[in-house]
């Protein structure tokens, strides 16, 4: 039949309870290698593996999963097509898109990002590809753990704890944990370089378009952890978003006001300062964090070239990508903001910043682009 289903938990579901997996994938050996996988894994439980769309569909409320991999190309109901109808049944639902390096399925993993999906993964190119690489299990575990438990957390009863005052250059992080505020640097910033991740096209997409203006008289950097191909279609996103000029940074280009760079996938994008004037130098080297593209790489770049010109801000995304970059940022006279918990996908990256100590400021998505636009104009607190 192609497809196996386990019994849905009850109403008294809590967040220290399995993680309960779906797998959708019409390759028989995609959708057993994955499902095996997750029944390996402490904390995970497959929930169901099912071969189409359809029956992702027909199948979700009895099931009742925390999170869907969902393919893109399949018979009967593909993907994007499954993707609304299942977040119109539980919409709460984490959906986690899979698919192939090609143009047209990272057009399309962007789209569902834009409709609703939390994020996507690539896959290998083969069922070879697949069986063999390290990187494709950890990537899609870390992912699972990370939106799953999310959810599971908004989803527990609310915890009552004594109320307590804090220092107003105080705000609490993830359990409660006091977070420090650095000052401003005294500099006004002349380049705006920007790191992300899970839930990173979304919160991009949603500070650039807010940053018109702005944009024309700045230059722009940005990394996000993204394949190939995937950032090509990222980068002509973010230039439609902010009407502006956008494209992946090209090794030995001069940067520029009144352009957006983005980082390629697979290379690590970095600065460097000649006579005066600022290129984009691209790196082929090692993975930072796990990752290549890797922001750290471009914030230190950027800490030696702008020094205390430099503004980084650090947006949604698992791991800590990013604070060890944004130290060298301050410790040079720069700044660095991070996007809040509550309005982030996950609260890896910009949460390792703000218990750092780094930030001078932790911000929902939606004020951080008038943050920067006065920051730039001169204000300093």
């Amino acid at each position: 039949m192609g497809l196996a289903v386990t019994t849905a938990p009850s109403a008294s579901t809590t967040a220290d309870q399995p993680i309960r997996v779906m797998v959708v994938d019409d390759a028989v050996v995609v959708r057993g290698l994955v499902s095996r996988w997750i029944e390996e894994e402490p904390g995970l439980a497959l929930a169901a593996s099912l071969r189409n769309g359809r029956d992702a569909v027909d199948q979700l409320e009895r099931v009742d999963p925390d999170v869907v991999i969902l393919d893109i190309e399949m018979p009967v109901l593909d993907g994007i097509s499954a993707l609304p109808l299942m977040l119109a049944k539980k919409r709460d639902l984490v959906v986690i898109m899979a698919s192939t390096l090609t143009r047209h399925n990272a057009e399309i993993s962007l789209k569902a990002l834009s409709l609703g999906a939390a994020d996507y993964i690539p896959k290998p190119e083969t069922n070879r590809g697949v069986t063999t690489s390290a990187i494709f299990r950890r990537e899609l575990i870390e992912k699972i753990r990370a939106l799953g438990a999310r959810r599971k957390r908004r989803k527990a009863p609310p915890r009552i704890a004594p109320a307590m005052s804090a220092p107003a250059s105080q705000r609490a992080g993830d359990a409660g944990v006091p977070i420090a505020l650095r000052p401003f640097g005294a500099a006004t910033p002349r380049a705006l370089l920007i790191g992300s991740s899970t839930g990173g096209p979304q919160a991009l997409t949603t500070v650039v378009s807010n940053l018109r203006g702005l944009i024309a008289r700045v230059p722009v950097l940005i990394t996000q952890h993204m394949p190939p191909t995937f950032t090509t279609i990222l980068a002509e996103h973010i230039g439609r978003a902010a009407v502006g000029k956008a494209h992946e940074g090209i090794d030995g280009e001069p940067v520029l006001p009144g352009t957006i760079y983005v980082a390629p996938g697979g290379k690590h994008m970095q600065v460097v300062k000649r006579d005066n004037a600022i290129f984009i130098a691209l790196d082929d080297g090692p993975l930072v964090n796990y990752c290549k593209p890797a922001v750290d790489p471009l914030f230190r770049s950027a800490a030696a070239a702008w020094g205390p010109a430099a503004l980084a801000v650090i947006l949604t995304g698992m791991g800590s990508d990013g604070a060890k970059g944004g130290a060298e940022i301050v410790a040079h006279g720069g700044s660095v903001i991070a996007q809040d918990e509550a309005t982030s996908v996950v609260w890896g990256m910009p949460g390792a910043a703000a218990h750092a100590g780094i930030c001078s400021a932790v911000l929902p998505l939606d004020l951080i682009a008038p943050k920067i636009t006065r920051l730039f104009s001169g204000e300093r607190s």
